[in-house]
């Protein structure tokens, strides 16, 4: 009989379950979180302990149905979009600028109706795509997968008009995240090191010229200093990153208890339910649980490596590389932010943080990897087959 050929893991056929699960645990998680950041509330719920969550739990949903949609869509349908939603996403920045509405300093809201659409959310997911196209129409055109000094010219060009616009806003937050995706999708897709060097340097010189020519605002400027010391203004810049500190020092090994934390109950972090969100984990859940929600988190960052490494499609490993380095420098952003190791931007904690379009955005990104994986497995290539064979033949 002959011998059997097992089938890798990360090969196998159908749905990544594993980054399914990963991504239901986590909006379950950052729904309780949600809820116990805002029950107590009063000025935020009217009254109603359940408000936030319920609307989160709208937000899930909507966000579950955009993921099915771009996971079920054939995947020549999602090549052919994508330069609309890359100029869809432009479009909305651009409206922010003229009718934006203005909350904590920064134009990055449109409001439509009801609810408050963040544009730039969209951007990262466009920048990807769009950028993943790109070196896709020309690997596909030329029969060759180098990325040369026109691909990279290009790839910045994408990627710079939104991040103009972005800045404009100013929504620093975001633009630092834009830009860790951008210079992560450019070393995974083989750009020349020179220009990685290149852009590294630019970067920090641009960061530096902001600052002395006064274009970032005095805000901007006062929570760049509280990062460095939460003790110079600790009733001003510094207060978010003390109290928020404290918040997850409470928890201790095991929390205080989801709804019983000191900290959350007393409000005493601002944006808790937002930007601060991981800060009630840390409290209410404490290490432990804080350290599942991290997890969690690097499981979705694994799995969009596991994708891009294991598709021969160029749109495809470039798009699942741009969303694990989107996801990865968003993430530890925000935990950064709250344990007083990164400056606070204001960004949400990946399908944590209480809002309907960050929600909105991962969740399309998390249909878009699989779409990539089940276009991938859809058949095993040689070259994974070989191995096994020469193993279980000996």
């Amino acid at each position: 009989m002959p011998p059997t050929t097992p089938r890798p893991l990360l090969r196998a056929p159908g749905l990544d379950w594993i980054l399914m699960t990963a991504v239901l645990a986590l909006v379950t998680l950052g729904s309780l979180l949600v809820w116990s950041a805002t029950s107590h509330r009063e000025d935020l719920t009217m009254g109603d302990p359940t408000a936030y969550l319920r609307k989160q739990l709208v937000n899930v949903a909507i966000g579950l149905v955009l993921l099915v949609l771009v996971m079920a869509t054939d995947h020549r349908w999602v090549r052919i979009l994508a330069p609309l939603v890359y100029l869809c996403s432009i479009a909305g920045l651009a409206l922010v600028l003229t009718m934006g509405v203005t909350i904590n300093g920064s134009r990055s809201w449109l409001q439509l109706g009801g609810m408050s659409i963040q544009p730039s959310e969209f951007a990262k997911l466009a920048v990807v795509i769009g950028m993943g196209l790109l070196v896709a129409e020309r690997a596909e055109g030329r029969r060759r997968t180098q990325i040369g000094t026109v691909e990279v010219l290009g790839m910045l060009a994408i990627a710079g008009v939104p991040a103009s616009l972005i800045m404009l806003q100013p929504d620093l937050g975001t633009m630092l995240v834009l830009s860790a995706t951008v210079f992560g999708v450019l070393a995974t897709s083989g750009a020349p090191r020179r220009w990685l060097l290149l852009l590294a340097g630019g970067g920090v010189t641009a960061a530096v010229a902001a600052v002395a020519a006064g274009f970032l605002k005095q805000y901007q400027v006062d929570r760049f200093m509280a990062f460095t010391n939460p003790d110079l203004d600790p009733r001003g810049a510094g207060y978010n990153v003390e109290q928020a500190r404290i918040a997850v020092g409470n928890g201790g090994l095991f929390g205080q208890g989801l709804f019983h934390g000191s900290q959350t109950r007393s409000g005493f972090v601002p944006e808790q339910h937002t930007d601060f969100i991981f800060t009630v984990a840390g409290e209410e859940l404490g290490l432990i649980g804080a350290g599942v929600l991290i997890a969690l988190l690097a499981v979705v960052i694994w799995r969009a490596l596991a994708i891009a490494a294991h598709t021969d499609d160029p749109f495809g490993r470039i798009a699942a590389a741009g969303i694990a380095c989107w996801f990865g420098f968003q993430a530890f952003q925000n935990i950064g932010m709250c344990l007083g190791i990164m400056p606070v931007t204001g960004v949400p904690l990946p399908f944590v943080s209480y809002g309907g379009s960050s929600m909105f955005a991962g969740m399309l990104a998390i249909g878009l990897l699989q779409n990539i994986h089940l276009r991938s497995t859809a058949s095993v290539p040689t070259r994974y087959v070989m191995p096994v064979r020469v193993l279980t033949s000996r």
